[in-house]
């Protein structure tokens, strides 16, 4: 009955739902356009339901409001999500679970600017492409950025202003058909809520760094409110250096945003080679530590992802879950030696980043597709990166094809057994020349055996500490081929040498099952 100047300012709508258990979860709704507000919620439970809503002006008196009741019946099963429900954090936060307790293996593609600049049948092509090649998630940017400073394909900003920000409806209605269709697609949403680097040609674009805190904390909390009842994980800041006052500022800002209601889980997305681990290890609404292994191929960042903080720090208690979601781009111009990131150096740091800690997941990107470029100039604002391929000729990169090798590699053993294992090596290869680093992982019984070599050679394992009956398998990343793996076995060593100086997978099980 009441319009607003600035309705995401002026006023609040409270949802409060009931459950047939007597549970009761409450929710913030939002501001659709004109006299519109919504509430989004996804029920758990089948039975009836009871909702009460408050709508409030900005001195806390009601407005308008509305109770009702709805019935819950079981799901159709046409996802995973459907199957299993939304992922969380298990509790022992070493992987992503459904909640019914399924393990959810993260593959997650990077399109940062992919639902801003594509048309729906464009979009549709991307989906059934990543569909193919087996990913199970997409990581995107949710309002106007460094890299897309104009907005979306159409010209919408999410909001306009700075110190007191408007919400657009119209960008995020657009947006909603592609968080739909994401889901249905079976691809977990990894939207990027506040990018937040502040650099290229104009800093302030990035809402992460330009805007006051309190107005951050507006556009955030309207996003959870608009799409929080998808299958979804947050990434609540992008490319930062979480430090000092800063890294205050994003602790206050997750509090905020996430602290006083349930949640899916929720992820900080760091800069380069940046480790703020002990910045946030305490904060109970950070369920993801997003590391950068970055787009460097010098020997100290390829050591940092085998020998530095991913590799070292995973088992500190209180524990805090890390994945890497921004590996080598392919195809992207190394910082170090100017040349295009090969299918190779992709794989390296994607399979070491699978191997350094429990194994849970990693993200992939492909130069030309972050950007959704047209290949003739190099991605907005990123000069330095090279010109990429047109966006289309992007997705079937080699290393993005071989992704499907990769998840059937891992989704066909139980990987969440998996925990790093550098003692059963006799001796590291990777000691003398990091390109050679070999990663082991182990299952908490032995009876699963995972280890990456990068450039064939030799691997000597302590059989003193193999589980016997264990059977090899040798599993080429390139091609997605397998072939047995005989050791030799003088004097408790077990010795494995690789088909060729090609990098490769060795897979010991038992056969019974494991």
């Amino acid at each position: 009955p009441r319009q607003f100047d600035n309705p995401s300012q002026d006023a609040t709508l409270a949802a409060t739902f009931v459950a047939p258990s007597g549970r009761s979860v409450s929710i913030s709704g939002f501001w659709d356009g004109g006299n519109d507000w919504r509430v989004r919620f996804a029920p758990n439970e089948e039975g009836a339901w009871r909702y009460q809503l408050q709508l409030s002006d900005g001195q806390g008196a009601q407005v308008a409001n509305a109770t009702g009741d709805f019935t819950c019946t079981a799901a159709l099963d046409e996802t995973v999500f459907d199957q299993h429900g939304p992922v969380r954090l298990a509790d022992h936060k070493c992987h992503l679970e459904h909640a019914d307790g399924t393990p959810f293996f993260w593959l997650a593609d990077t399109a940062w600017n992919g639902p801003l600049l594509s048309t729906a049948a464009e979009w549709d092509q991307y989906l059934e492409t990543r569909v193919r090649q087996r990913f199970s998630a997409v990581q995107w940017v949710a309002t106007q950025w460094r890299a897309a400073p104009d907005g979306d394909v159409e010209g919408q900003l999410a909001f306009t202003g700075s110190e007191r920000v408007a919400i657009n409806p119209a960008f995020f209605q657009r947006l909603d058909s592609y968080v739909e269709r994401n889901a249905a697609a079976g691809l977990l949403n990894v939207p990027v809520m506040l990018w937040a680097i502040g650099s290229g040609a104009n800093p302030t674009i990035d809402p992460g760094f330009g805007l006051p805190e309190d107005q951050a904390i507006v556009v955030a909390r309207y996003m959870v409110a608009r799409w929080g009842a998808y299958p979804l994980a947050w990434i609540l800041s992008g490319d930062a250096k979480y430090v000092g006052d800063y890294a205050e500022r994003w602790r206050r800002i997750g509090r905020a945003v996430f602290g006083d209601q349930e949640h899916a889980p929720v992820a900080v997305h760091c800069g380069g080679t940046h480790w703020p681990a002990e910045e946030f290890r305490e904060e109970p609404w950070l369920d993801i530590l997003g590391y950068q292994s970055g787009h460097g191929d010098s020997d100290s960042t390829l050591e940092w992802i085998v020998k530095g903080p991913p590799a070292q720090e995973w088992d500190k208690t209180p524990r805090l879950f890390q994945l890497n979601l921004e590996p080598a781009y392919e195809n992207h111009v190394a910082y170090h030696s100017k040349q295009p990131l090969s299918p190779h150096t992709v794989r390296m740091a994607t399979y070491w980043s699978l191997l350094n800690a429990p194994t849970a997941g990693v993200s992939y990107g492909g130069h030309g597709v972050w950007g959704w470029d047209n290949g003739t100039a190099p991605s907005t604002d990123h000069p330095n990166s090279g010109v990429p391929l047109p966006w289309q000729q992007a997705l079937t990169m080699p290393a993005a094809e071989q992704i499907a090798y990769l998840a059937k590699f891992f989704t066909t053993i139980p990987w969440w057994t998996l925990s790093p294992a550098p003692e059963l090596l006799i001796e590291q290869p990777g000691e003398q020349d990091v390109h050679h680093y070999v990663s082991v992982s182990t299952s908490d019984k032995g009876d699963l055996l995972v280890a990456y070599m990068p450039m064939g050679g030799t691997m000597r394992l302590d059989a003193t500490q193999l589980k016997e009956g264990l059977t090899g398998s040798w599993c080429n990343p390139r091609t997605g081929a397998r072939q047995a793996a005989i050791a030799l076995v003088p004097s408790g060593v077990a010795t494995f040498t690789a088909p060729d100086n090609e990098d490769w997978l060795l897979i010991l099980q038992n056969p019974s099952g494991g």
